[in-house]
């Protein structure tokens, strides 16, 4: 009778740790499909962050403002580095205190040629080579060879094209001073990102809206408005309103006038922008 009983518990205590095993794996199991629910939560939202690490308008008294922008933008598919500021040194130097490593650039997006855009880069690829670089096709033959030598692949962009999931290019825009800007999708609308605007910035969020056939949420970046009259830039933000713009955060060329009009007409949607200052794409409301 008493063996019998001992063999009945070994059972159980058999039994019981079967059943803590499979509880275990069942709560693994959910644990590991909650994480993923949340990624996929996370990018089905399209949020996405864009940190400034080069511009000549302060935000971060730890950082270094100089003349120029560069973009830090995550959350994609790839992480994009927009444009590369004027000068290498300060650049490392910003993305080092924001706690960004080069080594974290999937792809560079150049929008246009001039140095305080472009001085950047190949302080960027001596630390990460293993980069695309996106540039205007217009860009002399001698800016391109630069990064293929540093061992970088180059695609050079003429008409709209998609860089990744969810981001693309305007493609190039301009007579004279050929530019590209970039679009990110998110869920009720799209970002849109440039870097001095020299074909006209409403025109840019213009074409962006019709390739997207999405709400512009936010417009950053540089606006080239600089030394503007009270007048144009008045005409300037009823084009934003017009198009349905939600949010502004005008930096590097857009001009201090223009910054104040932008911020006093678009009040809480108004974001200061400045090396170190952090945009959060959000879904539109």
């Amino acid at each position: 009778m008493t063996r019998k009983s001992n063999a009945e518990k070994r059972d159980i205590n058999i039994g019981l740790g079967i059943l803590c095993l499979i509880f275990t794996a069942c709560f693994c199991t959910r644990a590991c499909e909650a994480i993923a629910d949340q990624a996929i939560s996370r990018k089905k939202n399209g949020i996405v962050t864009m940190t400034i690490v080069y511009d000549n308008n302060s935000f971060r008294p730890d950082l270094r403002a100089a003349w120029g922008f560069a973009c830090f933008i995550e959350g994609l598919e790839k992480t994009i580095l927009f444009d590369t500021g004027g000068d290498g040194r300060v650049l490392l130097s910003n993305m080092e205190k924001l706690g960004i490593s080069p080594e974290k650039i999937d792809f560079i997006f150049l929008s246009h040629v001039h140095g305080d855009h472009t001085g950047g880069l190949g302080a960027v690829l001596e630390r990460n080579h293993n980069v695309t670089v996106f540039l205007p096709a217009s860009f002399p033959e001698t800016m391109k060879a630069a990064p293929r030598s540093m061992k970088a692949k180059v695609i050079e962009v003429k008409n709209p094209m998609s860089v990744c999931q969810d981001a693309f290019s305007t493609g190039e825009m301009g007579t004279l001073i050929k530019e590209q800007a970039l679009y990110v999708r998110v869920r009720g609308g799209m970002g849109v990102i440039t870097g001095c605007a020299h074909p006209g910035i409403v025109k840019i969020v213009s074409k962006a809206s019709e390739l997207s056939e999405a709400v512009p949420c936010l417009v950053t970046g540089g606006f080239h408005m600089g030394g503007w009259s009270k007048k144009r830039i008045e005409s300037v933000i009823s084009d934003f309103k017009k198009l349905g713009v939600m949010k502004v955060a005008p930096c590097h060329c857009s001009g201090d006038r223009s910054r104040k009009m932008f911020s006093e007409a678009f009040r809480s949607q108004f974001i200061k922008a400045g090396v170190g200052s952090v945009v959060t794409l959000e879904p539109a409301p």
